[in-house]
């Protein structure tokens, strides 16, 4: 994803700044979604990995980034804690 679109983008959900997902974070999550079981804010279970995403300013959330494109919907929004 174009890193100078961030600046525009904002979460859904507060409003708040996004930033872009640690290589860290999308491991942590990716082997969440490896083990089975995470689920989306809309209690959709995540089974794609991840090689991008979007982290709200609290850290509390990411939203995925599928082919390139921000997918900014809070219900797909996953938990990271």
């Amino acid at each position: 994803m174009d890193s100078s679109l961030l600046e525009f983008l904002r979460c859904p959900d507060d409003r708040s700044e996004l930033r872009m997902a640690t290589s860290a974070e999308l491991e942590a999550v990716n082997g969440r979604i490896g083990a089975g079981g995470l689920k989306n804010r809309a209690g959709k279970e995540v089974a794609e990995p991840l090689s991008e995403g979007l982290v709200r300013a609290d850290g509390r959330w990411l939203y995925p980034v599928r082919e390139g494109i921000p997918v900014l919907l809070a219900d797909e929004a996953i938990p990271l804690a």
